[in-house]
């Protein structure tokens, strides 16, 4: 009966420390996120926003956890395969791992995911208008058109 509690106890210690080591990685993850928002740019920020919302969710599966949170790590950590200084190509490689890791969990991202990053970077780049400045491009209420060919 004892070893049965004392395996209770550790199981419960592990948890709470993975927790507060959860939300140390969540702050980390926030600081990095905010201080490569300019330098890495809309594109990259985004998408690795989507994943972080995504991993957030109950109902995201372990295996979809694992593979956002080892993208994410790959993001913020300073060893990379092109570090990050280096102009216009540091982050590509960054760009591609959070490509990838949004294919591999396509199933686990929702509107709502995709809405609050985007809100997010919005929030961040100062644009509160999602709209495009170019006041030719099309939206998404221009209904399909149809140009024969003869």
């Amino acid at each position: 009966m004892a070893e049965k509690s004392t395996g209770q106890g550790a199981e419960q210690s592990a948890e709470r420390s993975s927790e507060a080591q959860g939300s140390a990685q969540d702050q980390d993850l926030w600081q990095k996120l905010k201080g490569f928002a300019s330098t890495a740019g809309k594109e990259v920020i985004e998408k690795a926003l989507i994943l972080f919302y995504a991993a957030q969710r109950p109902e995201t599966p372990l295996w979809a956890k694992t593979v956002i949170y080892s993208a994410l790590a790959y993001f913020v950590l300073p060893t990379d395969a092109i570090p990050d200084f280096i102009p216009v190509t540091g982050y590509a490689d960054d760009l591609a791992t959070l490509v990838t890791a949004l294919g591999a969990v396509a199933l686990c991202i929702t509107p709502e995911v995709k809405n609050a990053a985007k809100q997010k970077v919005n929030d961040w780049f100062g644009e509160n208008s999602p709209q495009s400045s170019d006041p030719k491009a099309p939206s998404e209420d221009d209904p399909i058109r149809v140009i024969p060919i003869d």
